[in-house]
């Protein structure tokens, strides 16, 4: 009897998804929920570089006889070798691409090495196009096994001569947008200051406080400054520190054009060549930007502390800026670490001028600053009122005791939030407000275009007191977040510098100083004090939340760190549980060594990426319950609404509110994945540039630090920051095993070792610009 079939319907088999990773070379990476799968040369089924792919688990024995730098032995040991079933979701809808015509088609060559298949157009479509243009071109159908890829030609970006072309196809990798509505551009042409307006509608004067802002020396846009005076505030002596931030939100409203193309970019793009700004430079570079010598519209932090940094209280508030002074980290370094003592706090030594007319919220001037005062004397009163030349530095101002910011309907006066954690919002009553007055428009009439500290010795003597007193203070700030936790991640920044042709002519290397650290101090400080306000008050925010690391991650962190001296005296079950104490001493024991900078990074690569959420979960990193990003609404969108929070919470909600806040989730997770392409794609091309600078420099020696090693071979980064590949073939005729823990080399027959953190000596052996590549050689008398 035969036997009876089984009609039990099968159910489909379920294969692993993830996003391929495709190498210049025609190999790949998928990394799934199962696990990372190497897909060979011929197997990555027409996935292109960034596709939703499904693959297909090979046979062992599948992928024999492939290369080692291809083979999936990398820096995290073999992977499993799998093929590419279907895409399902496609990456790549447009491709930038060199033309070439090849009768009958004409070839579009993508840009992107990741991209190894050209697409085929036909040529009577687009006969006007010249070979070697830079085009656009839409993918029609993408290539399969028995066919190519074709499309159609969307546009001429321009001829070779005129474009870079590796840069421009990170641009088009990421499909960053880089033009702006004519409805976006008119609404940030017809933006105005308002200072009448702005007066009339709560915002405080402060252009008689002395504002500067301290940027890097390239800086385009200034969106934040800071100010500092010594004030007699209630009896006590405190000290003031402004943070004033650009008011974004006042030219970009919610649901306009500007707020739209804003909302999509979620960030500016900062690449090694160009920006691609989240809002037109109008507005960027212009009515939003803190120039000196420019009034303008400024959300402001006053922080109002002790000598021991502790902060008393704050004060939130829109308010009117103008910056008298703008300094470059070199120089505000340079004033920093220059001759003179640092400002020292002596309660009561300064009096108040009897002749200069008091104005709330002002610093008043002192009888030192009688000669300025009559230098000036032609001049409004309010632009050289903030201006201290007292040798002692800084001086009192009385603050009134009805100072305080915008009052808001809901909450009693200066009420303590129970989570508050030292920090006390103080209300002011309604007829506090300063009364609006007529300012005439302009902006020659600020310190910094007319009379502003033009040589050396005004300067310092207006500006240094207080960079000292700002730096000292942030000093303890920093100590307050260590003790609590922070970590601090002192890794160097490489900056490839371009000729006017785009041609890199160099490398600078920058690093935190004084004068970076006391501007970040400052703006951690002004962060946390605004989430925690939003949070006291119930208000939505954009929280910026970075979360505790996986235990596993650091786990494989303790063998490798073992191979150090210096971490026997570190906690080690500390670390093993991610105590931020135990890490920030591995990161401070390391530092000064040799492989500082590598240990720095691997415990920064071990932790989570941090990212905006609409709940708050705290700050891992630096050690916060509460913080937001505030101080950058020029180039952040996070930033942006929490102004708009701000606003709300000052002024009473607006209209369109329940749309602001019924988008904040989304808005969150859009602004973190944007987030992500803008610093990869400001990664990838300065990697280029630097790639394209170091080809000069082919069969030179330099000193370098093993920074990876794999079964395949070892990562060596130079003290530029480049990082290349020495293969394990070029080691030395022996055979090398691979410590999978320790992440270490060792040949069996000459015990040479090589392992994370150690310096060797290497020979530049050839770079490719395009990818980019950079394979290096052990130097003479390096094996070891």
């Amino acid at each position: 009897m035969p036997r009876s079939k089984n009609h039990t319907r099968r159910v489909a088999r379920s294969r692993p998804r993830g996003i391929m990773q495709l190498n210049p070379e025609g190999y790949g990476f998928v990394h799934t929920s199962e696990g990372e799968f190497f897909v060979p040369h011929a197997k990555p089924g027409g996935a292109f570089d960034g596709d939703l792919v499904e693959v297909a688990p090979l046979p062992a024995n599948a992928s024999k006889g492939r290369s080692r730098e291809g083979s999936g032995s990398g820096r995290y040991g073999r992977k499993r070798a799998a093929r590419v079933v279907s895409v399902i979701e496609r990456a790549h809808e447009v491709v930038v691409g060199r033309f070439e015509a090849a009768e009958p088609f004409g070839v579009v060559v993508p840009l992107d090495p990741h991209i190894p298949y050209d697409i085929f157009t036909q040529l009577s479509e687009a006969p006007d196009v010249e070979d070697g243009a830079i085009v656009r071109v839409r993918i029609a159908q993408f290539p399969s096994r028995n066919s190519a890829a074709t499309g159609h030609i969307e546009e001429v970006l321009e001829h070779v001569d005129g474009l870079d072309e590796g840069v421009d196809a990170v641009v088009a990798r990421h499909k960053f947008e880089t033009t702006f509505s004519d409805a976006a551009l008119a609404e940030a042409r017809g933006a105005s200051i308002d200072e009448v307006g702005a007066l009339a509608s709560g915002y405080r004067d402060l252009r008689e406080r002395f504002v500067f802002t301290i940027d890097p020396d390239d800086a385009r846009d200034f969106d934040d400054a800071l100010s500092i005076e010594q004030v007699k505030d209630q009896g006590r002596s405190l000290w003031r520190i402004g943070v004033h931030i650009a008011d974004v939100s006042h030219y970009v409203e919610w649901g306009s054009a500007l707020d739209l193309a804003a909302r999509r970019r979620a960030a500016s793009v900062y690449l090694v060549d160009r920006v691609i700004p989240m809002i037109p430079e109008e507005l960027s570079c212009g009515l939003c930007s803190l120039a000196p010598g420019q009034v303008r519209r400024s959300m402001t932090v006053d922080l109002y502390v002790d000598e021991r940094a502790q902060l008393a209280r704050y004060e939130i508030y829109p308010a009117l800026i103008c910056s008298n002074a703008r300094l470059t980290y070199g120089e505000a370094l340079e004033m920093l670490e220059g001759e003179g003592e640092p400002v020292t706090f002596e309660g009561g030594k300064h009096t108040p001028c009897s002749d200069s007319p008091a104005l709330e919220n002002s610093p008043l001037g002192c009888s030192r600053c009688a000669g300025l005062r009559a230098e000036h004397a032609s001049r409004p009163h309010s632009e050289i009122e903030d201006q201290p030349v007292a040798v002692e530095g800084l001086y009192h101002a009385t603050v009134p005791e009805n100072a305080g910011h915008t009052p808001r309907p809901q909450g009693p006066q200066g009420s303590r939030c129970d989570n508050a954690s030292g920090f006390e919002p103080v209300a002011i009553p309604e007829n506090a407000r300063r009364a609006p007055r007529a300012v005439p428009q302009r902006s020659e009439d600020c310190l910094s275009t007319e009379y502003a500290p033009r040589s050396r010795e005004q300067r310092e003597t207006l500006i240094q007191p207080r960079l000292r007193q700002l730096s000292r203070l942030a000093s303890l700030r920093h100590a307050q977040r260590e003790r609590k936790g922070g970590i601090d991640f002192d890794q160097p920044e490489a900056r490839v510098k371009l000729d006017e042709a785009g041609k890199p002519q160099g490398v600078e290397l920058r690093r935190k100083n004084a004068a970076t650290s006391l501007v970040e101090e400052m703006m951690i400080w002004a962060n946390e004090v605004v989430a925690e306000h939003l949070s006291c008050a119930k208000f939505p925010c954009a929280y910026r939340v970075h979360e505790a690391p996986d235990l596993e991650g650091l786990a494989q962190l303790v063998p490798i760190f073992e191979e150090f001296p210096w971490f026997e005296k570190i906690d080690s079950v500390g670390f093993f549980t991610g105590s931020q104490h135990a890490l920030q001493q591995a990161v401070s024991a390391s530092r000064g060594r040799a492989e500082g900078e590598l240990v720095s990074s691997l415990v920064l690569r071990s932790m989570k990426r941090a990212v905006y959420r609409e709940k708050n979960c705290g700050h891992y990193g630096l050690a916060s319950a509460t913080y937001c990003h505030f101080t950058s609404p020029i180039r952040r969108y996070p930033d942006l609404m929490v102004h708009r929070m701000l606003k709300a919470e000052l002024f009473g909600r607006p209209e369109k509110f329940d749309q602001m806040t019924t988008n904040l989730g989304w808005i969150c997770e859009h602004s973190s994945g944007m987030e992500r392409e803008a610093d990869d794609a400001q990664r990838e091309s300065e990697e280029l540039k630097l790639a394209e600078y170091l080809q000069r420099f082919v069969g030179q020696s330099f000193s370098a630090i093993v920074s990876g090693v794999s079964q395949g071979g070892l990562y060596a980064r130079l003290e530029n920051t480049a990082e290349g590949f020495i293969p394990v073939r070029t080691l030395g005729d022996d055979y090398f095993s691979f410590d999978a823990a320790r992440y270490t080399l060792t040949g069996e027959e000459t015990g040479a070792r090589y392992r994370l953190g150690q310096r060797i000596a290497v020979v530049l052996f050839a770079v490719d610009p395009r990818v980019p590549q950079i394979d290096l050689r052990l130097a003479q008398g390096s094996r070891r």
